[in-house]
């Protein structure tokens, strides 16, 4: 069924990272860092995929995630949703479902075989896409996938995520040059305001959090605020 009327933007936010923040699907460690995908380290992980686990909470998501990208880009904007390789893949089966729209989904890069694909399903010329994610953090690999798909003959000018950091800058303006909108749920500074509303983890290492948030480049592992 298709969703149509659901919370304002803000309440959204908070509702989703209470979400995160309730399964797990975020930590926080001032003492020992996370090291991420780009081999920096952060007090800060967040891991969408656990979502999957949690029927109640992961229905409500995407409902959120479904009526956000309607409220933000039309509800007659797409013909197909695709699903970024491999975190993306769930979501986008289920935001499809909602819409009532075909699903595909784009790889990283192609198989090396057979037809040597880097997208699976049925995608065509003059189709509007909407690709969908868990997350984005600059928005790098976002562009990777978009231009696959318009390889195609297909367009794509918006993706939609569950999870937006939310503290480097220019993204969504470098998204905005490459010709795509970014639709999202809540970003680390939701989820920092609902963890100190609900005491989630100590004073300290949410002050060492906001310390990392504010400066996420020049932020070293150790300093305590």
């Amino acid at each position: 069924m298709i969703p149509s009327s659901f919370p304002e933007k803000s309440e959204i936010a908070r509702l989703t990272a209470s979400m995160l923040l309730e399964i797990g699907a975020i930590d926080f460690n001032a003492t020992t860092p996370f090291t991420h995908a780009s081999g920096k380290q952060a007090p800060t992980y967040v891991d969408c995929r656990k979502l999957i686990s949690f029927p109640r909470i992961r229905s409500t998501l995407m409902d959120f995630l479904t009526i956000s990208i309607m409220r933000d880009c039309g509800f007659e904007a797409f013909d197909n949703v695709a699903g970024g390789e491999t975190a993306g893949i769930p979501f986008s089966a289920l935001v499809a479902e909602r819409m009532a729209l075909p699903m595909t989904y784009v790889r990283k890069k192609p198989k090396g075989y057979g037809r040597n694909a880097r997208i699976e399903g049925v995608m065509s010329e003059g189709q509007r896409v909407l690709l969908v994610e868990d997350l984005t953090t600059d928005g790098g690999s976002k562009l990777s996938f978009v231009d696959a798909i318009r390889d195609t003959g297909a367009t794509c000018n918006a993706t939609a995520v569950i999870f937006y950091y939310g503290i480097y800058p220019g993204v969504e303006e470098s998204l905005a040059a490459h010709g795509v909108k970014l639709v999202s749920l809540c970003t680390w500074w939701d989820v920092l305001d609902v963890a100190r509303a609900n005491q989630s983890f100590d004073a300290a290492t949410l002050d060492t959090v906001e310390a990392y948030l504010r400066d996420p480049n020049g932020w070293q592992p150790g300093i305590m605020v």
